[in-house]
């Protein structure tokens, strides 16, 4: 874990240093084109005043250097218009229609001027839009970096659970075997005790524990099944592990509805579900669990009378570590939406919570 800290602290800081020279480099920018649109405008300037001094020029002055300064300017587009508003000159333009947006006048004597209207060159448009191209590249760059590392954490996360449902599996393994065998020595022994079912039945339900977690460190096979049977098996089995004050019922429908499934896996989300219910009922209460098809979805929804959840608290309850419970440690939500949403390719969310009224869970799933 050390090892992966300081890779993550290496990749933020390579994406800090990132945005630190582009911005760097955004404000080198800046100043390099305010700065050559300050030369441009000394050009310009420049060349105004060789424009006027060749329209005060007599037969007999010579005017080489005033030619050269104004064909010098081979890069900033210039219009001259008279007086009367007659274009009289115009360079590094294609049409004189539209007019450059910068004007320096000219008096030539009391009654007539000369306007040169001109505009910035094609190099510092290109460098002012620089910038921005710089901006749209570096936002693109930090969003991948933070999808990277964001991918990064979740795909180390799933390493995690995976590492740890395999292990549990593993360590499971070999006390459910012997405790299997021991039953069978039981039973050939004490053929008409009535307690060795009940014990069998409980290492069974161990073993269905240890499949669980070996399918969730692993990609697993889904079938078509019926969800009605799923929840049945479900309601069957936490009736008989709560009291008599909490009443367990299922609305299932007549005809069957087959979902591609992992059968196991979903019988936990369900039973998760129906556990996390009871607890929030004090142990007193009802849950109904009401399977549907809507459309191209096969509805289940997990009733409860229990304290609700505040509605702020719908998308936090499954986050990794969120529990209400002392003893508790906030897996269980989590772990549900990973097999229905990743390995179901399904939703899990809270449908409706109001205090001290109940919550209603509400799982979709592809026909």
């Amino acid at each position: 874990m050390q090892w992966a800290d300081k890779i993550r602290q290496v990749r933020m800081a390579l994406v800090v240093a990132a945005v630190l020279l582009s911005v760097a480099s955004l404000v080198v920018s800046h100043y390099l084109v305010r700065d050559l649109k300050r030369e441009e405008q000394l050009k310009m300037e420049t060349w105004a005043e060789a424009m006027r001094s060749f329209g005060e020029a007599d037969a007999d002055a010579d005017l080489s250097l005033v030619l050269k300064v104004l064909n010098s300017n081979n890069t900033i587009p210039v219009v001259v218009l008279g007086s009367d508003g007659t274009v009289q000159m115009q360079r590094n333009v294609e049409s004189a229609d539209v007019l450059p947006s910068h004007s320096i006048r000219i008096a030539l004597s009391d009654d007539e001027w000369m306007d040169v209207r001109y505009d910035d060159s094609l190099l510092l448009r290109r460098l002012a839009l620089w910038p921005y191209v710089q901006l749209c590249i570096v936002s693109i760059f930090v969003l991948v970096a933070i999808f990277a590392l964001l991918s990064s954490k979740k795909s180390e996360q799933n390493r995690v659970w995976v590492g740890l449902s395999k292990e549990t599996a593993h360590q499971l393994g070999t006390p459910i075997s012997s405790l299997m065998a021991w039953v069978e020595v039981l039973r050939e022994t004490y053929p008409e005790d009535t307690l060795i079912p009940e014990m069998d039945r409980d290492v069974r339900r161990l073993q269905l524990i240890a499949e669980r977690f070996s399918k969730i460190g692993s990609l697993p096979e889904l079938r078509d099944t019926d969800v009605s049977e799923v929840v049945g098996h479900v309601v069957e089995y936490i009736r008989l592990r709560v009291s008599n004050r909490v009443s367990i019922t299922a609305s299932l429908p007549q005809e069957r509805v087959a979902v591609p499934m992992c059968a196991p896996l979903f019988e936990w989300v369900v039973e998760n579900l129906c556990k996390n219910a009871v607890d929030a009922m004090d142990g007193s209460g009802s849950i109904n669990i009401a399977v549907a098809t809507e459309a191209e979805i096969c509805v289940v929804e997990v009733v409860d009378t229990g304290k609700g959840i505040p509605s702020h608290r719908w998308k936090t309850v499954f986050l990794p570590g969120y529990t209400t419970k002392s003893r508790g440690w906030g897996l269980g939500l989590s772990l549900a939406k990973r097999i229905v949403e990743e390995y179901h390719r399904g939703r899990i969310f809270v449908k409706e919570s109001s205090p001290d009224k109940g919550t209603v869970f509400r799982i979709e799933l592809r026909l």
